[in-house]
């Protein structure tokens, strides 16, 4: 997986996520879940005591537009497409988790 590159998200014009200026229109992320949350899934289920997940890799996987930064990853040289510079995605992050906690 790699959110640099725009064929996670089905689109063969775009090279990465730079320009990008809408979400996704979908309920799934084209690219696959993220290995790490493939690995994360696999330990849970084996957990004895009980876990709950906020799991928002979905939601910030959708926000292709709420992401194309130079900042951090690389700076100029590179983009950090999981930089999220946008307000939306960490104001959801922050709502989901305070709904979760109380």
């Amino acid at each position: 997986m790699n959110e640099l590159s725009s064929r996670e998200w089905a689109d063969p014009r775009g090279k990465t996520c730079t320009g990008e200026i809408g979400p996704l229109q979908s309920r799934s992320y084209p690219g696959g879940a993220h290995p790490a949350q493939v690995v994360l899934e696999k330990v849970l289920r084996t957990v004895k005591k009980p876990v709950h997940l906020l799991d928002i890799t979905t939601l910030s996987q959708l926000r292709k537009d709420g992401h194309p930064a130079t900042y951090g990853y690389g700076g100029r040289r590179g983009m950090d497409c999981t930089h999220w510079c946008l307000p939306g995605v960490p104001d959801i992050w922050n709502q989901l988790l305070y709904t979760s906690l109380i």
